[in-house]
């Protein structure tokens, strides 16, 4: 049953990221073709604007969501390390319910703006201002099924901390390394031009 929440949960964020790429894509031609037809043509998209922050506001909570799904958001392994193992499951336990409870609390609020202001009209657009904070409900119930996922397999014991620690170790190795490789070809390149 686990594996097969797992596939839909990869699946769902493989979906997201096709999602996030269209938003940016969506973004950046309304914010360059107002560029252009403001310095150009003395003229502009009257919505250009508004939408993209729009659209930077749920660019930001589906990137997150997919970030809680990979675990690439900042961790304390390095405390998790020192622990001997059976302090590191429950700490790590007590970690994915602090998460969960704090997503409970972003769902609430995210609920609550949603409602008060569905009637509300945005300036420009006219659309409804709950999808403003429609966001955060996208994301709390996203990252809730993945962290329960989480809290779950941790407690039949398929996720240990180990796991977790390697995952992030893994994660920051690849940013290790493209720093290094970005840091590289700048150094090369100005090393050069002299």
């Amino acid at each position: 049953m686990t594996h097969s929440i797992d596939k839909a949960l990869a699946a769902y964020c493989r979906l997201l990221e096709a999602v996030l790429v269209l938003l940016l894509a969506v973004m950046v031609a309304m914010v360059f073709g107002n560029v252009v037809l403001r310095y150009g043509f003395n003229s502009g998209i009257a919505v250009s604007e508004e939408m993209s922050r729009w659209l930077f506001l749920w660019l930001v909570f589906l990137g997150a969501t997919v970030a809680v799904r990979e675990r690439a958001h900042m961790g304390t392994e390095l405390l998790l390390e020192r622990m001997p193992q059976g302090a590191q499951k429950a700490v790590l336990v007590l970690g994915q319910g602090l998460m969960l409870w704090v997503t409970w609390l972003m769902f609430s609020g995210s609920l609550a703006q949603t409602r008060i202001n569905w009637d509300a009209e945005a300036p420009v657009t006219g659309f409804s201002m709950a999808w403003v904070y429609a966001t955060g409900l996208v994301f709390s119930v996203s990252t809730a099924l993945m962290l329960g996922s989480d809290l779950w397999r941790t407690l039949r014991g398929e996720l240990t901390p180990g796991q977790v620690i390697a995952q992030h170790h893994a994660c920051e190795g690849a940013e290790a390394q493209a720093e290094a490789r970005a840091f590289e070809r700048r150094d090369g390149g100005s090393a050069s031009d002299r």
